[in-house]
């Protein structure tokens, strides 16, 4: 390089200053930038929305009572209160509501007693401390209002080194995080497009060793090594292996779709709007519809509930969250490959994202 090619590029663009700030931010700088805004400001409408005014509503009560008759009765009384904050329903006596609890077909359980006893109350807060909290508010206040007592058991209680019930939570966004950072590493690394279906498989099979990898880790530090999670290690790692691979995945299929945008928008999914909804910091049924509605649909929301159900619940209730996973793993690995083959198979198509600066994809 010669010393005037050198100078030259430290010289100021000629036109003056309007000239110089246009050579500095380029219009692909410029409309990333708006990008970036733009995710921020969805990050804080996401996150204020879903939690700024935590309000119970439809919270799965099993109620028992002596007879029959008197279990409709107090459920029918509990499902009619203002705001509809419980959904009540009866059942055949304590063993079938206690059984509800721990198999998570209820959130809680009311047990009513004959004459002037405390009527008990099973929460879970192995499912999340706001959720028994709720449930233990909410119920509270129905039975002062009929003037009777209440006692409290918790009948699956979180582990002492699971403050809050939160230890699943976090472990599912640290999965997720490392999803998404392991495909933008190969994009980052390669092009954000593969520049065909092979290296698209190649780059699908070193996301699954890595969620491997990550799944164990993950599984080892929340149990043997901290103590946050109760169950077996090995159950956490096959989930934790799902859970990076769909996110992992997911963020892949949008970079096919978007080029070095998809990985926006992949965090736009997986955390704007995922983790506020995940039923981690406020259970679904303490959060506005629109969160509580796509929360379980969305891999941060499934991945929580599976690991609460694996570490509490004898693994009930993970069938859903599961195909939820499978789903978005196999879609997204699905979309990737397709958007290779077609950009393959296009005469004369570029390989990258089509921006100046990003690398020909390998």
């Amino acid at each position: 390089m010669t010393q005037s090619t050198e100078e030259s590029r430290g010289a100021p663009a000629p036109g003056g200053f309007a000239a110089e700030i246009k050579d500095a931010v380029t219009a692909r700088a410029a409309l990333l930038v708006l990008g970036v805004l733009a995710l921020q400001l969805a990050f804080a409408v996401s996150y204020l929305g879903a939690f700024h005014d935590p309000r119970p509503s439809g919270i799965r009560l099993a109620v028992a009572a002596p007879s029959a008759p008197a279990a409709e009765e107090t459920a029918r009384q509990l499902d009619g209160l203002e705001g509809d904050p419980l959904d009540a329903h009866a059942v055949s006596g304590e063993a079938a509501a206690l059984r509800e609890v721990r198999t998570r077909e209820a959130d809680g359980a009311l047990i009513v007693r004959p004459g002037g006893g405390p009527d008990r109350l099973l929460v879970a807060s192995g499912a999340g401390a706001s959720l028994s909290q709720a449930l233990e508010q909410v119920v509270g206040l129905a039975e002062e209002s009929r003037g009777r007592t209440l006692q409290v058991v918790d009948a699956v209680p979180a582990d002492a080194g699971d403050a809050r019930g939160l230890s699943s939570f976090y472990l599912v966004v640290g999965w997720c995080v490392g999803g998404y950072l392991c495909a933008a590493a190969l994009a980052v690394s390669a092009g954000a497009r593969p520049a065909n279906t092979a290296r698209a498989a190649v780059r699908l099979g070193a996301l699954l060793v890595y969620a491997a990898v990550a799944g164990l880790l993950g599984a080892v530090v929340a149990g043997p090594v901290l103590g946050a999670l109760p169950g077996g290690t090995a159950a956490l790692w096959g989930l934790g292996t799902m859970v990076v691979f769909a996110v992992g995945a997911i963020t892949l299929a949008l970079q096919g779709l978007a080029g070095v945008v998809g990985i926006g928008l992949a965090i736009l999914l997986v955390v704007v709007v995922g983790n506020p909804s995940a039923g981690g910091a406020y259970a679904y049924a303490l959060l506005p519809p629109f969160w509580q509605a796509v929360g379980p649909a969305l891999p941060p929301g499934a991945g929580t509930y599976a690991a609460r159900s694996l570490a509490y619940f004898d693994g009930h209730g993970t069938a859903g969250p599961l195909l939820v996973l499978a789903a978005w793993a196999v879609g997204g690995a699905a979309v990737t490959l397709a958007c290779a083959a077609f950009r393959r198979g296009r005469p004369g198509a570029p390989v990258g994202s089509g921006l100046p600066e990003e690398r020909v994809a390998a």
